[in-house]
């Protein structure tokens, strides 16, 4: 039985009826010094009036809604099907509505443990011939068959099949673009920050939160930025326990388990040179964290509540890095 690791998953708040909105105002990237000493005050953005059509594949973060980053998929020819880009994903998946399109329907005899945020559950697998998007070619292999709670997606792309490639994100101009890294450097404009693979094809960075260091891994799949109990108590303590006000949340994962945490106004977050104001995250003691190994140090998912923040996001494998560019007012 294949195992796969899928970070994909929707955030239902449930505030107690005078609480602020869940989701808090809005992130803002800027550059900073090192975090070792004081940050400048970067000035906060506008905020955005947004009146263009909806977007198809990608969309930023604004006040009202979280980012998403879609990629249009042929899967044995048919489609385009629009698949979530997931950092976060070791596979590819498709939903029950395509497994039909393409043929597929009944029990099968092929199956997967799918491992999201809160938890695991048994899938079944389908065979394809090919899966195509840009200069991304998979060759026959099987998919597993996610639940389909994707927020209007019709799968996940995993990255599996990523070694050497670079992805272009231009929230702005609602456009994605994979092809093969040609090994180019950041363009004039934009920030660098270096990644190291972790299990496989994860991207985590170094980053700060409050003075505290911590692995955060790149989620391209989640809606929110989610943090373990081990963050949650190196915050604690270094507030001297006290702690900032906590707002309940259940947690719905890519295999539909529901978990209980507290969404908590967090310090900026400083990556490299950039620096994320406003930010907040949920912290428990999520299944994913234990899966992945990342429980007993500070550690956290960066989900699109801050990723879709930017103008542009380029995700070079071969390079091992990232390249941001900050969304301007």
């Amino acid at each position: 039985m294949l195992t796969i690791s899928l970070s994909v998953f929707l955030l239902v708040a449930e505030p107690p009826a005078a609480a602020e909105p869940v989701v808090p105002g809005p992130v803002t990237p800027s550059t900073v010094t090192p975090p070792d000493a004081v940050p400048p005050l970067p000035t906060p953005l506008d905020e955005l009036a947004v009146t263009a059509p909806e977007p198809r594949f990608v969309a930023p973060t604004n006040r009202d809604r979280i980012g998403r980053i879609w990629a249009p998929v042929s899967i044995n020819g048919k489609g385009p099907f629009r698949l979530v880009v997931d950092t976060g994903a070791s596979h590819s998946a498709v939903t029950p509505r395509v497994a039909q399109i393409l043929g597929y329907s009944g029990e099968s005899r092929y199956t997967a443990t799918l491992r999201g945020a809160t938890g695991s559950v048994t899938v079944p697998m389908i065979p394809i011939e090919s899966l195509e998007v840009g200069e991304l070619l998979i060759q026959p292999r099987r998919l597993p068959v996610v639940p389909d709670a994707l927020g209007g997606a019709e799968g996940v792309l995993g990255m599996d099949g990523f070694a050497n490639k670079r992805i272009f994100i231009d929230f702005k101009r609602d456009n994605i673009t994979i092809m093969r890294s040609r090994n180019e450097r950041a363009r004039q404009g934009f920030v660098t920050i270096p990644v190291k693979f972790v299990r496989g094809r994860l991207l985590m960075v170094d980053a700060w939160l409050g003075g505290i260091q911590v692995k955060a891994i790149i989620d391209t799949g989640g809606q929110a930025t989610l943090g373990n109990l081990a963050l949650r108590e190196a915050l604690a303590e270094k507030r001297r326990k006290q702690e900032a006000a906590a707002v309940p949340d259940m947690v719905t994962g890519a295999t539909l388990d529901v978990q209980a945490g507290n969404r908590i106004s967090t310090p900026s977050i400083a990556m490299g040179e950039v620096l994320v104001r406003n930010a907040a995250m949920t912290f428990a003691d999520f299944a994913i964290f234990e899966y992945w190994k990342l429980t007993d140090e500070p550690a956290m998912l960066i989900g699109m509540d801050v990723l879709g923040l930017l103008d542009t996001l380029v995700i070079d494998y071969r390079r091992r890095e990232l390249q941001l560019k900050l969304r301007r007012g």
